[in-house]
């Protein structure tokens, strides 16, 4: 297995701490965050106390523990709480109520942006936000839609295409620090078999089409996409139909920046799969954000002043021992429950009035 890059980063960058607002902006995978009761037209049957993962309320307990912790960390480390937080694989609000009321992060007083969607398994993408920071204006739902003007040749017949289920899109349109922006949390189709790479680069169409509609509707809006990709920065749905970029210098109006795409190529990894660690936790900002205009937030280095994205990681939160050694400690392994975090790392940027300006 490929090394995963480690570092260190005790708080908030230092140009951030000097003056001037900062907020993290973060996106996190919570692995199958189900409560243990069914969800009438959901295939939730495996997370029932007699079900297949024999989910009683004290691993329930155990889960919501152990994401809280983790978001906790990620607050001590940066000495203050994220002003957004996307995350994927929940099942419902009520999880969420329950998570945000942990003790660990109860004085967060997160607020949730929250849709049900048509996922099979019920499993659905969701923002936490602190109304203190983010004041929000509107959210949508966006479904994933197989559109005719669609640049994407679809591998799926007509027929399978209106059988089709995916996780919607959920955007959320508001104000953070007193500034326009919006927050795209998605979770694309699976890679399951290999395949989807046609479905995943739809996903980001739409991200990218809905984007063009606010950037023209609202001039200068900010605008961050995050989710669980189920695609590293260099594929398709990235690269291609979300035109998100390596390099500052290489973002134009109608281009995105890639925070963790020259990560990923120097070896950072949010998860590990078949012994290839990926970043599939991606957060891309468009052009406004980072070329902010003196004064006002733009997106900032925060990993030896030269990473604009960071891979959240403590040893806590990775398997020590056995097989899968140096990887993310995830919630269960081969149907067994053993008590982990989630088989992602979560990642973030910061957003900071104190950027470097052209």
């Amino acid at each position: 297995m490929a090394g995963l890059v480690f570092w260190l980063v005790m708080s908030l960058p230092a140009q951030a701490q000097r003056g001037g607002k900062s907020y993290v902006i973060g996106f996190y995978n919570l692995e199958n965050l189900f409560d243990t009761y069914h969800d009438a037209g959901k295939n939730d049957y495996e997370y029932l106390p007699d079900g297949a993962n024999q989910w009683t309320e004290a691993k329930y307990e155990k889960k919501l523990h152990n994401m809280a912790t983790v978001i906790r960390a990620i607050k001590e480390d940066n000495k203050v709480w994220h002003a957004v937080l996307g995350v994927s694989e929940i099942e419902n609000r009520h999880v969420l109520e329950d998570l945000v009321s942990q003790p660990e992060i109860a004085d967060a007083h997160f607020q949730i942006v929250h849709y049900d969607g048509p996922d099979r398994r019920g499993v659905d993408v969701a923002l936490l936000y602190r109304p203190g920071v983010f004041k929000v204006l509107e959210s949508r739902s966006i479904p994933f839609d197989f559109a005719e003007d669609s640049r994407v040749e679809f591998t799926l017949t007509p027929e399978e295409q209106d059988d089709f289920r995916t996780r919607d899109i959920l955007m959320v349109r508001g104000l953070l620090g007193g500034e326009m922006f919006a927050f795209f949390v998605a979770h694309l189709p699976s890679r399951t078999g290999g395949k989807g790479g046609d479905l995943r680069s739809r996903g980001g169409e739409i991200m990218y089409r809905e984007s063009l509609r606010l950037m023209d509707q609202f001039p200068g809006i900010k605008i961050v996409a995050m989710g669980d990709m189920n695609d590293n920065p260099t594929d398709d749905s990235m690269a291609v139909y979300m035109r998100a970029k390596e390099k500052i210098s290489e973002v134009g109006p109608m281009d995105f920046f890639s925070p963790f795409l020259s990560m990923y190529k120097a070896g950072y990894g949010s998860l590990a799969y078949q012994g290839e660690w990926n970043i599939y936790d991606i957060i891309v900002t468009n052009e406004a954000l980072v070329n902010a205009k003196r004064g006002t937030l733009g997106i900032i280095p925060i990993v030896k002043n030269k990473y604009y994205g960071r891979v959240f990681h403590k040893p806590f939160m990775t398997q020590q021992e056995g097989q899968y050694k140096g990887t993310p400690f995830r919630t269960s392994s081969g149907g067994a429950f053993i008590g982990g975090y989630s088989d992602h790392y979560p990642t973030y940027i910061v957003v900071s009035t104190k950027h470097a300006t052209k």
